[in-house]
């Protein structure tokens, strides 16, 4: 039972906030960051975690990562240290002189404004071909992301698990209005026309036919598309392309009575027919509803890109440049990639970047709330591709993709191209806000040498 319950909790974190947790000892010692400015001993790998939250508690990084690497690797001590707000954050390590070898966290959340901008990261890829190691049994659109962080080929990372999209369906209200069950590879144009026959008012049930984050939606986008522009240091929204995307979403909350509000109501209301969720609300939503008569379908496609998955939504493992114990550290990431390992965490519901037969097989054995569920679409069609690589010294800023819809279409019915008109222009003056902040603090570092 124990261990169902920490399965839960593990899946449920995994759509929790990012950089989050609470305060967890160094495994092994008990004592925080503060007091471990030491030299490390030679036998010693340090673990740094701030994705996935489910890190945060130290039982569920010893149960993914920590129990496995001491069986690999035993004559090695596993420390471990996870991000919390105050006192283990990036600046708090490096502040005492604890940089840790190996770093695990969200690809393009946090890489660029936390390894990069810390002068972290490392190019691994002599130790890639030191060590053999086969990229492409990886599914090819995470390595992508990993290699689109330079323009210069370099590969700073390797992919631990990427948290997925799926499509959830309430078979009930499919049953109650004789509507067929949607099915693998459908367009969201055909899950259009679903959505208008399931949104309707049923006596004191409003009953929703589609709900799907609109955030989430742009910034994973199947087309590839970047809102930020390749080769300026400004934002770049304002093609068809992302007139396109755009609409394609917008036509669904302009069904009568269909406005979005959360996908996380999708089994405590039980009035949604359709939901695009990350792949980790199996758990969550059986939990909240063990009634709750549902599952799940590939997430609707792009007429432009048929049977493609969201893009990268990926926690990856990087090798800070300051360690002295890299080839270690690879070794230890290259142990968690294996087949056997992958499998193993595949049993547990984890979305891991290897898609092999054996993994599939495997997806959700060791989970009650998987079993009887459509899990082949989990890994039907492949995921969409990055954005190609923005030139090398260009800042990174986090477009507020989710503000297209939701002050500015939702609550203030500006038409498409204005909505992405003002979030680019608000986005490219937040940039040069932050270049001018920057060009200062580096002219301020050069004036104290």
């Amino acid at each position: 039972m124990k261990k169902f319950l920490a399965v839960v909790a593990a899946l449920t974190l995994l759509a929790g906030c990012e950089q989050g947790g609470s305060p967890t000892s160094v495994a092994g010692e008990g004592e925080g960051v503060s007091k471990t400015a030491a030299a490390a001993p030679s036998n010693e790998l340090f673990i740094y975690t701030v994705n996935p939250p489910y890190f945060a508690k130290e039982e569920n990084f010893d149960k993914q990562i920590g129990d496995f690497l001491k069986k690999k690797f035993p004559d090695v001590k596993i420390k471990h240290v996870h991000w919390d707000n105050p006192g283990r954050q990036y600046k708090d390590l490096i502040a005492a002189g604890t940089v840790p070898d190996l770093i695990i966290d969200n690809t393009r959340m946090n890489v660029q404004r936390w390894i990069f901008d810390n002068d972290l990261e490392y190019d691994i890829r002599d130790l890639i071909k030191k060590y053999n190691f086969d990229t492409t049994k990886l599914n090819p659109s995470l390595m992508a992301q990993m290699a689109n962080l330079r323009t210069d080929g370099s590969i700073y990372g390797l992919p631990y698990n990427n948290n997925d999209f799926v499509l959830f369906y309430n078979k009930d209200i499919f049953d109650k209005f004789g509507v067929d069950y949607p099915k693998n590879g459908m367009t969201y144009d055909e899950i259009y026309e679903i959505a208008k026959k399931l949104t309707r008012v049923d006596g004191e049930i409003t009953y929703k036919g589609f709900s799907q984050n609109p955030g989430h939606y742009m910034n994973y986008n199947q087309l590839s598309l970047s809102p930020l522009s390749l080769s300026e240091d400004k934002a770049s929204m304002s093609s068809p392309e992302w007139k396109n995307v755009v609409d394609n979403l917008r036509r669904f909350y302009e069904i009568p009575a269909n406005q979005f509000d959360t996908v996380e109501t999708f089994a405590t209301k039980a009035n949604i027919a359709m939901a695009v969720a990350t792949v980790d609300h199996l758990v969550s939503y059986y939990e909240q509803n063990k009634n709750l008569n549902f599952d799940i379908v590939s997430v609707p496609a792009f007429k432009e890109a048929m049977d493609t998955r969201y893009q990268p939504n990926v926690y990856s493992m990087y090798i800070t440049k300051q360690s002295q114990k890299k080839d270690l550290a690879f070794q230890a990431m290259a142990a968690l990639l294996s087949e056997e390992h992958q499998v193993d965490l595949a049993k547990e519901g984890v979305i891991v970047p290897m898609e092999s037969k054996s993994v599939q097989e495997a997806f959700g054995q060791n989970l009650v709330q998987m079993r009887g569920k459509n899990t082949s679409a989990i890994f039907y069609g492949k995921t969409a591709m990055p954005p190609a690589a923005r030139a090398n010294g260009l800042i990174w800023y986090d477009v507020p993709m989710q503000n297209v819809f939701g002050p500015l279409i939702f609550k203030e019915s500006k038409d498409t191209v204005t909505a992405l008109r003002m979030i680019e222009e608000q986005s490219t003056k937040a940039i040069a806000t932050n270049k001018a902040a920057k060009a200062n603090t580096d002219t301020a570092a050069e004036t104290k040498k």
